[in-house]
């Protein structure tokens, strides 16, 4: 098989499991926070610091490799295994929140999407043939069904419709994906509203993958509202498949989302906030950018072990952000990743300890308590 879940253990209290996933090229330890790579490239990271850090899935986006530059470029690689010399598992998406999030540019139809590129304007179609095409060009380990993803809010009877759509559309990429060696998830939509996630979740079951993902949140909507959705939706999602919250990557959310049964977790949110000088510390996020570190020669994080932290100072690293030097985007991006493969090490042992809520009382009063980020 192209991917087997083994189910370790199901935490009573709140429904936390712990898990591993297997995959051809890594075994991976759930819960996992999952790097993502738009451009087949973690920003501002080798391969070999990813693996020294312990990530051993990241994921690459659909729409933005079949632009550029291009999945036939990509195949003569040998896929994006060869191509970003990533020996271990990749996910790649379906393109289908990228053509929402840029509705300007797009017409959805039955048969698929019709956009123009962002970059020079140029018409282009995916539809879910085109996108499980594209996928299986790019080799990915997991690969997601086309879907229609909804903005927040909106109308019932809209996300109704795009519901339904992607329905049609994952009956579409399944009766197409032939590649066994890639192991192709649904995505249940339904915006927030439980009657329509009830359904999708019946519906992009009753179809039958190897994992299940949960598109349509944490696109704007409160948090809450969000965990609420969550705790409604999990009995209708197989137990012995794994579970995928798409484009959450806080720590607040990752470790409300474990407490909710999800297994798997992405997010550019901290690389990207990363390269603006924003890092997360066990006292909360932390400005490096900000006068008041200027002779500050502490470590970022004097808890953390990483690269950035064992080697240089919150004066220095602020220094580098201020006078436009690479190096200042890689510690922090180093230091980002690292704070969150270590909080999901921290998690899993919570679960096999059973004090997940323990834990999750203990890292919110140090994380939230702090002022660092003023």
């Amino acid at each position: 098989m192209s991917l087997r879940y083994e189910l370790i253990k199901e935490d009573e209290r709140t429904g936390a499991r712990l898990g591993r996933i297997y995959t051809g090229h890594s075994v991976i330890e759930t819960p996992v926070f999952m790097p993502v790579g738009t451009q087949a490239t973690v920003k501002a990271m080798t391969p070999d610091e990813l693996k020294e850090i312990g990530f051993n899935i990241i994921l690459s986006n659909t729409y933005h490799l079949y632009l550029r530059p291009g999945h036939e470029i990509v195949a003569k690689a040998g896929g994006l295994h060869g191509f970003m010399n990533w020996d271990r598992s990749i996910l790649t998406d379906s393109g289908g929140y990228q053509v929402f999030s840029m509705s300007k540019l797009r017409d959805i139809k039955e048969d698929g999407v019709y956009f123009r590129s962002y970059i020079d304007g140029s018409r282009h179609f995916i539809g879910p043939e085109q996108s499980i095409a594209i996928q299986n060009a790019l080799g990915a380990d997991i690969i997601m069904a086309f879907d229609e993803c909804v903005p927040y809010p909106c109308e019932h009877d809209y996300a109704l419709d795009a519901l339904e759509r992607t329905t049609r559309w994952a009956r579409r990429c399944k009766q197409v994906h032939r590649d066994e060696r890639q192991a192709l998830f649904g995505i249940i939509q339904g915006s927030v509203y439980k009657d329509l996630r009830k359904l999708s979740a019946e519906q992009i079951t009753d179809i039958g993958f190897p994992g299940y993902a949960i598109g349509g949140l944490s696109v704007g909507e409160p948090k809450d509202l969000m965990y609420d959705i969550l705790e409604y939706i999990m009995p209708y999602i197989p137990a012995d498949k794994p579970r995928y919250l798409m484009g959450v990557g806080s720590p607040d959310c990752l470790i409300e989302g474990v407490m909710r049964g999800i297994d798997m977790f992405d997010c550019v949110w901290p690389t990207r906030i990363a390269r603006n000088g924003t890092v997360m510390t066990s006292q909360g996020k932390l400005v490096v950018r900000n006068a008041i570190y200027k002779d500050d020669m502490r470590p970022l994080d004097e808890q953390c072990g990483c690269y950035a932290c064992r080697n240089f100072s919150r004066a220095y690293i602020r220094h580098l952000f201020n006078v436009g030097e690479i190096l200042g985007a890689r510690l922090a991006t180093i230091h980002n990743l690292y704070f969150l493969s270590k909080l999901m090490e921290f998690i899993r042992q919570a679960i096999r300890d059973d004090r997940l809520p323990e834990f999750r009382e203990e890292f919110f009063n140090s994380y939230y308590a702090s002022s660092l980020l003023s």
